[in-house]
C-alpha cells in the first residue's frame, strides 16, 4: 500500500485563481512594508505623548528634576527636554523589511538603559520608546490580512 500514493487533484478555476492572486501579491511587499513602518512611527509617536506604553516609564530622579527646573524644562516630559530624540525617529522600508530607530548616540541608554555620565557614575532607567503594544500587533496583522486579501 506504501507503494501505492494517494494523489489529490483539486480542479477548481476559482481556488486556482485566488492562489495565484496571493503569489503575486507577495511578490511585491513594499507596500505593506511601507503601511507597517508608519504603525511603528505612529506607535513610537503614542509612547513619546503617553511617556511609556503599556507601561508608563519610570519617573525621572530628583537631582534630574532639579537640574531640569534650574534650566527652564521642568515641569516637562521625561525625554524630551529639547524633542531631539523624538525628532531623530526614523523609518526605513523595503520590499522585504520596515525598520524603526534613532541614529542619536544617547538614544540607546534611554532605550536600554544603563551607566552614564562622568565615569559612568549615573544609572538611567531603561524607558523603551521603540516597543510594540498588543494592539500594535494586531494592528500589523490586520494590514497583512488586508494586503494579502
Amino acid at each position: 500500500m506504501a507503494n501505492n500514493p494517494i494523489e489529490i487533484k483539486i480542479d477548481n478555476q476559482e481556488v486556482k485563481q485566488r492562489l495565484l492572486e496571493l503569489a503575486h501579491r507577495g511578490e511585491n511587499l513594499r507596500p505593506l512594508m511601507k503601511n507597517i513602518a508608519g504603525i511603528l512611527a505612529y506607535s513610537t509617536e503614542e509612547t513619546f505623548a503617553n511617556e511609556g506604553r503599556p507601561d508608563k516609564w519610570l519617573d525621572l530622579s530628583e537631582p534630574t528634576k532639579k537640574q531640569r527646573k534650574k534650566s527652564g524644562h521642568w515641569p516637562g516630559q521625561i525625554l524630551q527636554v529639547s524633542g531631539q530624540l523624538a525628532s531623530s525617529i526614523n523609518t526605513y522600508y523595503d520590499g522585504n523589511s520596515a525598520i524603526i530607530g534613532s541614529n542619536l548616540d544617547y538614544a540607546a541608554i534611554h532605550q536600554l538603559g544603563g551607566q552614564a555620565g562622568k565615569n559612568k557614575s549615573v544609572t538611567i532607567p531603561a524607558r523603551p520608546y521603540l516597543q510594540l503594544t498588543d494592539e500594535d500587533f494586531e494592528e500589523i496583522l490586520e494590514s497583512t490580512e488586508g494586503f494579502l486579501s
